[in-house]
């Protein structure tokens, strides 16, 4: 509730017409707002160019802010909503999640594979798998599990609904073991 109240405070004291405020909201939220970037852009000049068109935006909205939610899932909006203006600007292929067919025994291979690792060998793998997969998982993944946004906070980002973000982030996790089976059994033979 602090971290909320330094917003609510942050926000209050920019709209009064002190715009080297908005500094601390820079600096607090530029990491969320360059990895998000990235996991849609997967270009790390394109996501710093993004974040910088995310920080904009939000200067020139901050009065419109009303904080029926967290600042931070606001800004979350303004990035996804951004991303994905320039992904089709970019005109980039998109995978179809609902082409996605993995058994589940399949994943729950891939998951106590994972687990008998070391961390920092599971952070470089979830780190390659999160660039391998298609720009939404990663992103749903992201919001999830990596900046523990609630199910109705990500219905908040994205604009989807409950259950469509249910979904989504069921698949994703299914695409996402795919693609980690995939590069261990690769990491297992080149050992070999």
């Amino acid at each position: 509730m602090n971290r909320e109240k330094d917003d609510k405070q942050c926000i209050d004291r920019i709209v009064g017409g002190d715009v080297n405020a908005f500094s601390f909201l820079v600096d607090k939220y530029k990491g969320m707002v360059y990895t998000m970037a990235l996991r849609f852009l997967k270009n790390t000049e394109d996501a710093e160019e993004l974040a910088q068109d995310v920080f904009i935006k939000a200067f020139n909205a901050i009065g419109e802010f009303k904080f029926d939610s967290k600042f931070s899932t606001w800004l979350y909006r303004i990035t996804y909503n951004t991303a994905i203006s320039k992904l089709r600007k970019k005109q980039i292929d998109t995978y179809d999640i609902d082409s996605v067919q993995i058994p589940d025994d399949q994943v729950l291979g891939s998951y106590n594979a994972l687990n008998e690792i070391t961390k920092q060998e599971q952070s470089k793998y979830i780190q390659i798998v999160l660039e391998k997969i298609n720009e939404e998982d990663s992103v749903i993944l992201t919001l999830f599990y990596l900046n523990e946004n609630s199910i109705l906070e990500i219905c908040d980002i994205t604009g989807y609904t409950e259950s469509n973000v249910k979904v989504r982030l069921h698949r994703a996790r299914k695409s996402f073991y795919d693609k980690l089976k995939l590069i261990l059994k690769d990491e297992a033979i080149s050992i070999i």
